[in-house]
């Protein structure tokens, strides 16, 4: 089994990947602040997490060039191994090199998916993921638009469709699992 079967399936460590979509400089400013700061901690959180349980972390950008590199409050916690793939396709599946990233680790079956923007790559990403297979989660709480109403939208869509809706505290709780977990305090601080 390589994933978590359930009605309502829960992220496990050992099968997860987190992946940062466009979470870029210039995208980032036309974000309402107040959600922007939100979801930058969040997606901090869940890389920390991450990194602690030694669950891969990839990223992508999309055109560089005219959106600028991954925000600095990001990109400063971002393991080493995340090189961002550049692609200039919304959806990250149709991206050179996306998918030799998230099929590095083949038993990893569960993407866990944040960054911008929820209704653009977001929402084509996570309908490729699914069609080659993936279990997939998306913490409502770690993507934004630069509209509510867009990210809302597409938040119904997902359900609609079998994706994951969850928020960050559920993944890192659900990674860890159990309160006596070696990694449970620096975890949970995380959330505090």
């Amino acid at each position: 089994m390589s994933t978590h079967q359930a009605p309502m399936p829960l992220c496990q460590r050992a099968f997860s990947q987190l992946l940062i979509i466009d979470a870029q400089e210039r995208l980032a400013a036309a974000m309402p602040q107040d959600e922007l700061d939100l979801v930058v901690g969040n997606i901090n959180r869940l890389m920390t997490a991450a990194k602690t349980l030694g669950i891969p972390v990839i990223a992508t950008q999309h055109n560089s060039k005219g959106l600028g590199p991954i925000i600095e409050a990001i990109g400063a916690n971002m393991p080493e191994a995340a090189i961002p793939t550049e692609k200039t396709a919304f959806s990250c599946c149709t991206a050179p090199g996306f998918e030799r990233n998230i099929s590095a680790h083949p038993e990893r079956r569960q993407l866990i998916v944040v960054g911008m923007e929820a209704h653009i790559c977001i929402a084509q990403t996570v309908s490729g993921l699914q069609r080659w297979g993936y279990q997939v989660f998306v913490p409502a709480d770690g993507i934004i638009s630069r509209k509510p109403s867009y990210k809302a939208n597409v938040l119904e869509r997902m359900r609609a469709c079998g994706i994951q809706v969850v928020c960050t505290e559920s993944v890192g709780f659900e990674w860890i699992g159990d309160s006596t977990d070696a990694q449970f305090r620096e975890v949970w601080s995380l959330f505090k």
